[in-house]
């Protein structure tokens, strides 16, 4: 008897136990994912390819753009399109004139959709020359299943991401060190030309305060798209991206999903940058040794059970002469049997072949056999 009533309270145990992995990682979403945001590797995923509309979290792309390609302190002057764009709004009026800074910050934090053209026809002369440049950045981050028609994420049938791709172009901005500034700020003032008071700009992202880790990133909401929430959390020496789109919970979602994340998963350092990456050796053309090393840190996480699993492979090509940090070949990294990454390889010194008499008469002599 006694032996069954261990057995028992085992099971029950390892029942518990399954309910609570299971429960960590339950999501309302329709679509969810969890990315490293260094390695893009995903960590935890829900229909994370399936394309569907993204609401306001469009502006994230919007922000990347004119982030890299405008100065802060530029004046825009608002237009009669941009100051009537409809839905959320910083109340901009025709004619008024602000910096980019500050329609950046009204973009990010109060997701005016007023700002998000203003900014657009300051950037590219129109919306629909932004758009272009929305969907060529896109295709260069890597988010294949991504278009854009706009820059605010009003509906549109053609207007669409998929979770992945959304937290592949998050990850990009949060890169930016202007953008991650602005995304974690919870609080702002900005000019109101024409007003007696400023304007008093409060984030909608209610994570900076529910989550301590939080440090971003954009809310979304139409009828159409339904909720839609990226965030961005730094703890543990890892940075994730989370993403969720058509989210009736998505505040509890993110939390759960970060909480999964960050028990399950460690950083791991496959190399560090300046690191030796062996010698090069090329007798057949009489040079130099080389002396490799690693261009960049290459750390990704894993949990408990891949670290052992964990391979590199160096793939060299060498074009004479070689001089001091030129790249001459790549790392790649292997998670058991699939590339998860790669890091390139530099050479530390110059080399070059070495023209001496005998090597130039063996030249000489192969090409006259050859002839």
């Amino acid at each position: 008897m006694k032996r069954i009533f261990i057995l028992f309270l085992a099971l029950v145990i390892i029942c518990f136990n399954v309910v609570n992995t299971k429960a960590q990682v339950s999501v309302s979403a329709n679509s969810a994912i969890v990315i490293d945001c260094a390695s893009k590797r995903v960590l935890f995923e829900k229909n994370a390819y399936t394309k569907r509309g993204m609401a306001s979290t469009t502006k994230i792309m919007t922000a990347l753009i004119c982030i890299e390609k405008l100065d802060f302190d530029e004046i825009v002057t608002v237009s009669p399109h941009a100051a009537g764009t409809e839905g959320s709004s910083i109340w901009l009026s025709p004619g008024e004139k602000i910096s980019v800074e500050d329609l950046l910050y009204g973009l990010l934090l109060s997701s005016g959709n007023d700002a998000a053209t203003a900014l657009a026809e300051h950037t590219a002369g129109s919306v629909a020359a932004f758009v272009q440049l929305m969907n060529r950045r896109a295709r260069d981050i890597g988010a294949y299943n991504t278009n854009f028609t706009n820059p605010h994420g009003l509906p549109d049938d053609n207007h669409y991401t998929t979770a992945y791709d959304l937290a592949i172009i998050t990850a990009e901005a949060m890169n930016n060190e202007r953008f991650s500034q602005i995304v974690a700020t919870k609080n702002k003032t900005i000019s109101w030309e024409g007003s007696q008071w400023d304007r008093s700009l409060s984030n909608h992202n209610k994570l900076l305060k529910m989550y301590d880790a939080a440090t971003g990133v954009k809310t979304g909401f139409t009828k159409k798209d339904g909720r839609c929430l990226v965030s961005a959390a730094e703890k543990n020496g890892i940075r994730l991206v989370g993403v969720t789109l058509s989210a009736p919970d998505d505040w509890n979602d993110h939390i759960n999903m970060l909480n999964y994340c960050y028990e399950k998963y460690q950083p791991y350092t496959v190399c560090t940058k300046g690191e030796s990456a062996g010698i090069f050796a090329d007798k057949t053309n009489n040079a130099e040794d080389i002396a490799l090393v690693f261009k960049s840190d290459y750390i990704t996480v894993l949990n408990s059970d891949e670290q052992e699993k964990i391979s590199t492979k160096k793939v060299l090509k060498v074009n004479y002469p070689v001089f001091k940090g030129d790249t001459v070949g790549r790392c790649d990294v292997y998670l058991s049997e699939n590339l998860i990454g790669s890091v390139d390889i530099i050479a530390a010194n110059d080399s070059d072949i070495k023209n001496d008499f005998l090597t130039v008469f063996i030249k000489l002599a192969k090409g006259i056999l050859k002839t």
